[in-house]
This record gives structure tokens, C-alpha cells and sequence, in this order.
């Protein structure tokens, strides 16, 4: 997928201004919300999308998440995954 290519750990991802990222305690899951309707992510997509915020790149985010969820094994493919997908859905800007 080529968003995923442009997706590199120098890159800043942030927010589509179209989009309001939030907890939402009716859902009990974060959501991204835009005029249209409402995005319910999922437990790892919500994660990921919490640490995006215009200032760290790929990389930070990353090494945030590995360490935050250790057990894990290696999820550096998956965030890399996901932000690519993001960005092709327009959530995410780089």
C-alpha cells in the first residue's frame, strides 16, 4: 500500500482537523468523531491513536507503545500498519 511507504519513524502524524478524537464512556472505547458520524476504534487502534498528536514522530510513538505494552514482542509493523491505514482513510495527516 503506498501510504504505508510514506510512512517512515521520522514522520509526524496528526489528527485530521475533520476529526475529533475522544473517549466516549457510552461506547467504552476512544472514537474519532466527524460531521458525518462516529468511528468506533478498537482497543490497539485506540491506543495508537492516542499517543498521535502533531509533535511526536513515528518513531516516539513506537517506543512509547513497546514499552508500554512489553509483552507484546515486537508491534513496530502493526503501529507502522495501522498509521498507514489511518492516513489512507484521511484520520491521520503526515
Amino acid at each position: 500500500m503506498s501510504s504505508q511507504t510514506d510512512i517512515v519513524p521520522e514522520s509526524v502524524p496528526a489528527l485530521n482537523s475533520m476529526f475529533r478524537f475522544q473517549w466516549e464512556k457510552a461506547q467504552d472505547c476512544y472514537v474519532l468523531l466527524y460531521p458525518e458520524g462516529m468511528i468506533q476504534l478498537n482497543g490497539p487502534a485506540g491506543e495508537i491513536m492516542a499517543m498521535v498528536d502533531g509533535q511526536r514522530n513515528v518513531a516516539e510513538i513506537t517506543a512509547l507503545l513497546q514499552a508500554k505494552f512489553a509483552d507484546a514482542g515486537d508491534i513496530s509493523g502493526d503501529i507502522i500498519e495501522f498509521l498507514g491505514a489511518a492516513h489512507e482513510q484521511h484520520w491521520i495527516t503526515l
